[in-house]
């Protein structure tokens, strides 16, 4: 039987660093695969060979029915929970959710983040070389949709030995691609849990990403998308786009309690000429060259545009309800009040879908102030749901396993 490397078997409890939080998942290291070709992109291009960086946490149980794939959202990445290093400042991007005793805890589930393909941490993506050229792909990498990333991670899956998934989990435009997992491997999936998400987007949306694209492509050193062959960086542009999308995942009462009109610098005094700079523009600055440091223009380019083509409906006669009549598994929905971006009407709307389908869905409305950013903050409420949700999908697991799968 083929070994599966886990983060349980990197680290144990004995060798984790006395720094670390005890519910932390510890120090953990990404591990990648190369998957051989040819494999097919929804725009009719292919790959010869596409490699994927992933992150595990927890162990396989022995029939591998204890998986939850977690699917990442816009500029997210493998590293979901744990740390590189003891030196490490934050843990990833969801620790606060997966690790020992949380939501998806790590005792019960073997976890599995990536780095979806088209990414820009170590999966192939824009970055990466063009095997043809011996360049930088580029703008010239292939165009992708959602059905391509969860084609890919099926493939992941295949390698991994899980067949089905415990949960496939994901927020924002993660949760669009645990929808489509629900439509494209129904038998490959036991639950679908959709936070602050939607089957589409809105015209508004859109707008917003065009936008956010347009700063970059705008920047003198976007050169075509070839910056990386002139080496250098559109790095002002990537910095707009990132505070034009932060305002969005924000909403306006979060900013007001947490800056308010407050200033960093200057002064309002009559007679005295100063510059003023408000918190809320330092922030903001902060975000955008920080996220500019650590991203690639064209990999938000490509993200951004798979983000606006998404529509769950469209090869099912634009009726959501056919659409979900495909799916096999139970939902879990979660939306915030507050947020704007991916409103709770756009949950509502899946909710209504799946029951009409006669799915079995959960949907909660959680209270929060943080906006679209919500899925990602620590939340009472939200925590508590989300556990409970998680222990049943555990328990209903240890009582009867997998699914029978068909061909």
């Amino acid at each position: 039987m083929r070994k599966i490397l886990t983060t349980e078997a990197q680290t144990s409890q004995s060798g984790r660093p006395a720094g670390l939080p005890a519910n932390s998942v510890g120090i953990v290291e990404p591990q990648s695969h190369t998957f051989p070709g040819p494999f097919k992109l929804a725009c009719g291009r292919v790959l010869d060979e596409y490699t994927l960086v992933y992150e595990t946490y927890g162990t396989l149980n022995a029939d591998k029915s204890n998986g939850v794939l977690i699917c990442h959202a816009l500029s997210g990445h493998h590293h979901a929970a744990g740390y590189h290093s003891e030196n490490d400042k934050r843990p990833g991007w969801w620790d606060h959710y997966i690790g020992p005793g949380k939501p998806i805890d790590t005792n019960q589930f073997f976890v599995v983040a990536l780095n979806n393909l088209g990414g820009c941490h170590g999966s192939t993506g824009p970055t990466s070389i063009n095997p043809q050229t011996g360049k930088p792909w580029g703008p010239d990498f292939p165009p992708l949709r959602a059905r391509d990333w969860v084609h890919s991670q099926a493939q992941l899956a295949d390698h991994l030995g899980i067949q089905q998934w415990a949960a496939v989990v994901g927020g924002s435009l993660g949760g669009m691609q645990a929808m489509r997992w629900a439509l494209e491997y129904p038998e490959r999936l036991r639950h679908c849990v959709v936070i602050a998400s939607a089957m589409k987007l809105s015209a508004q949306n859109i707008a917003f990403n065009e936008t956010a694209r347009q700063a970059i492509t705008s920047d003198p050193d976007f050169r075509d998308g070839r910056y990386l062959e002139d080496n250098t960086l559109p790095r002002d542009g990537l910095a707009v786009a990132r505070m034009i999308g932060h305002i969005t995942y924000l909403s306006d009462d979060g900013l007001g309690k947490k800056f308010g009109r407050e200033l960093r610098s200057g002064t309002f005094q009559q007679g005295v000429e100063e510059l003023v700079e408000f918190q809320v523009q330092s922030y903001l600055r902060y975000q955008g060259d920080t996220f500019s440091s650590s991203f690639d223009p064209n990999t938000y380019i490509l993200m951004t545009r798979a983000l606006d083509y998404f529509d769950l409906a469209r090869e099912y006669d634009d009726d959501p309800v056919k659409a979900f009549s495909h799916a096999r598994c139970k939902f879990l929905l979660v939306s915030f009040t507050s947020d704007w971006r991916f409103a709770p009407e756009r949950s509502r709307e899946i909710a209504d879908a799946l029951m009409h389908a006669n799915i079995p869905v959960t949907y909660a409305e959680v209270e929060s102030p943080m906006g679209h950013d919500a899925f990602l903050l620590p939340n009472a409420r939200y925590e508590n749901l989300f556990a409970a949700y998680m222990n049943n999908v555990a328990r209903e697991q240890d009582a009867t396993g997998p699914r029978e799968v068909t061909a």
